[in-house]
């Protein structure tokens, strides 16, 4: 007597004939989709690059003879799309390196040994170097300078403390004799006769040079200081946040051209004036606000980074710049400010100037007035077609 099956484990025919119909079909649609799917490629895969420097080629060569280290590293290398290449093909060749983020001229490099940055500080030929600075410099400070200027100069370096790097650009081509001063032997002397300190400043203080430093005084050497103190000023700079500064002018001063140059009593700073009528369309303009002038400027580390970088290679006498400062700073009319609780004095010695005329000719400061004025001109119109080039091309390219 045969067992019963029960009705709910009999397959039906009608239901044999559903499954293979949807078994087929579904094979069929994959296959479809298979086909019609963009093959997959390998090299959009972004892999960590630490996982291909972690594989050791040399291991999977030996283990797979037919497979070349060579071969399998192009292979490698295109998967994690450019960002690190070695090739290490066998122990006679050296390893290559290729990274783009590096710096320019360095991509060739481990980025472990760049140093893409640099200072002033003096270093000694023995001993441990790590033994060389009992002291790092905070602050810069450059001073183009004539030996005739001396006294000045020395009176001026005195009010920096220790914890500024002393620069002189020497003009006259005179170095060895300001010796006779003690700061002298740690300062750095730089010397090209008959250059300005523009000159200098974009040769001489690249950013990446100037970067261990927090504020950049770019100075004269025709100012009196008996009411500054450095320290004190970079207080006040910190404490109102400015950017780009200069120490308020004397009411003695030779040349007191902006109001908001002059020193104001009663207050630490200042970042706007009343001007004459008629010369400021806008408050928050130079030069009303968002303003100093170029012979006693305070730069941050920032602000600066972005000045050099205007500063044009034939324009060496700055005259335009002091108007566009404003540019490297936001909102400029907060950022920068003239410090009236350190003051100092415009002495308006023209010794640079009596360096503008060729050898063998009287000196004339004239000539020198004449250059400026043209420079002024010729910097407002760079500004200009440079601002308007570009505000077309964001018009006319708005993504």
């Amino acid at each position: 007597m045969g067992v019963p099956l029960r009705s709910g484990n009999v397959i039906k025919p009608s239901e044999m004939t559903r499954l293979t119909i949807t078994t087929f079909a579904g094979v069929f649609l994959g296959f479809l989709i298979g086909v019609s799917f963009p093959t997959l490629s390998l090299t959009k895969i972004n892999f960590p690059s630490s996982l291909f420097l972690s594989i050791d080629l040399t291991y999977i060569e030996d283990k797979h003879s037919g497979l070349s280290t060579r071969k399998l590293f192009s292979a490698l290398s295109s998967l994690k799309d450019d960002k690190v290449v070695m090739v290490a093909s066998n122990k006679s060749e050296k390893t290559k390196i290729w990274i783009p983020t590096n710096p320019r001229g360095a991509e060739r490099l481990p980025p472990g040994i760049i140093t893409s940055e640099s200072d002033f500080y003096l270093h000694r030929l023995w001993g441990q170097p790590s033994e060389d600075l009992t002291i790092k410099p905070k602050y810069l400070v450059t001073f183009t300078v004539g030996y005739n200027q001396k006294s000045n100069i020395d009176a001026a370096v005195k009010k920096f403390s220790e914890n500024f790097t002393i620069m002189l650009f020497h003009y006259d081509g005179l170095t060895t004799e300001w010796d006779e001063f003690e700061w002298s032997k740690r300062a750095i002397h730089v010397s090209v006769q008959k250059q300005t300190k523009w000159w200098y400043a974009k040769r001489f203080l690249h950013p990446d040079i100037a970067v261990p430093y927090d504020y950049i005084f770019i100075w004269d050497e025709d100012l009196g200081v008996e009411n500054f103190d450095a320290e004190e000023y970079i207080k006040l700079v910190r404490r109102h946040g400015l950017e780009i500064s200069q120490p308020g002018l004397d009411a003695n001063s030779a040349s007191l051209t902006w109001a908001m140059t002059r020193k104001r009593d009663n207050t630490e700073v200042h970042m706007d004036t009343e001007e004459r009528p008629g010369w400021c369309s806008d408050q928050h303009l130079p030069p009303c606000a968002s303003f100093v002038e170029i012979m006693a400027t305070v730069f941050s580390r920032d602000a600066w980074r972005c000045v050099w970088h205007m500063i044009q290679n034939d324009l060496v006498h700055g005259w335009g710049l002091d108007f566009a400062l404003r540019k490297c700073v936001e909102p400029s009319h907060e950022k920068i400010g003239v410090v009236d609780a350190q003051w100092i004095v415009h002495q308006g010695v023209p010794s640079l100037g009596n360096q503008g005329q060729p050898v063998g000719r009287k000196a004339s400061w004239q000539g020198v007035r004449e250059r400026c004025r043209k420079e002024w001109t010729m910097f407002q119109d760079r500004m200009t077609a440079a601002e308007k080039a570009y505000y077309e091309a964001v018009e006319s390219n708005p993504f």
